[in-house]
């Protein structure tokens, strides 16, 4: 009988502040929805670095008038640098190849203008750490015979710089919308205890604890968190789908990404949840502290 009458006041109080308990659930929806879309960008940053961490190359393109000695001195100073794990040699042929693969669907006509002998040669570089990328770039590009050095990083760094600055951007409006929602979940707290407060000047003198009386405010909160957070959830698989498979990935070349799984979205529903029970529940808790009080 004891729980039925705390369950009952905690319906009756979602009803009597329908407007309240609608507007909590709102700004616990959006504030998880960011913070769980902060975490998101976070993990395909890592993913997409880690992804490429350990295909990062340097190409170091030979002059069509380089000869055979210098060719030779090149790879020398090469593999006699620390940094270096592996060195291959590309000739004309296998660049033709690689480049027709590469190119063939997406520029037909830059392939069909193109031909064999307007391939560069080139060393292909495997790295020990791709971070020192920048050492092995300044060793060899003034050497004799050498067109141009190609580091695979420069044309990633705006593809994580992207990520980056998005995800720090969601996280900064999560915090703030997060900050906006433990402050109305106190006002609401607030405005329920002193709504009820001739209700807990009766349940005090028949002796109720305080943990009895604080029991429907406390659920309230848990609830609107709760709903708050299921919503997040559908929220974040909608972008899922839309944000990073219909958008990020057809924006960038799918060689370049490999795209989070739902799986990813699915192991940050815990947490999310867990954030919205509990600093709702620490607010409220922390609330009636101070206003719960006949």
């Amino acid at each position: 009988m004891r729980w039925n009458f705390v369950f009952a006041e905690m319906s009756q109080g979602l009803r009597r502040n329908l407007t309240m308990t609608v507007a909590t659930i709102l700004t616990i929806t959006i504030a998880l929805f960011f913070l769980g879309s902060a975490w998101l960008f976070h993990t395909q940053v890592n993913r997409t670095h880690d992804y490429w961490f350990g295909k990062i190359e340097i190409s170091v393109f030979l002059k069509q008038s380089s000869t055979g000695p210098q060719q030779d001195a090149i790879q020398r100073e090469l593999n006699s640098l620390p940094q270096v794990k592996q060195v291959f040699f590309e000739d004309r042929h296998e660049a033709w190849l690689r480049f027709k693969k590469e190119f063939a669907k997406t520029s037909p006509a830059l392939v069909a203008n193109s031909s064999e002998s307007q391939m560069p040669q080139s060393y292909r570089v495997k790295l020990k750490n791709p971070r020192e990328f920048n050492v092995v770039a300044q060793a060899v590009q003034n050497l004799p015979g050498v067109d141009e050095v190609a580091a695979e990083p420069d044309a990633l760094k705006r593809l994580f710089s992207f990520f980056d600055r998005l995800g720090q951007m969601v996280l900064v409006v999560a915090i703030i919308v997060l900050a906006s929602a433990v402050m109305l979940i106190f006002n609401n707290v607030r405005l329920a205890a002193y709504t009820r407060r001739r209700e807990v000047g009766i349940m005090r003198l028949v002796g109720a604890s305080d943990a009895y009386i604080q029991a429907p405010f406390v659920l309230e909160v848990a609830v609107c968190a709760l709903v708050g957070g299921a919503f997040a959830v559908g929220g974040l698989f909608l972008m899922k789908y839309f944000v990073f498979d219909r958008g990020i990935a057809r924006a960038f070349n799918t060689n370049l990404l490999d795209i989070i799984g739902y799986g990813t979205v699915v192991r940050t529903i815990p947490y999310l949840v867990l954030t919205a029970i509990v600093a709702s529940v620490a607010t409220a808790v922390g609330t009636l502290q101070r206003y719960l009080r006949v």
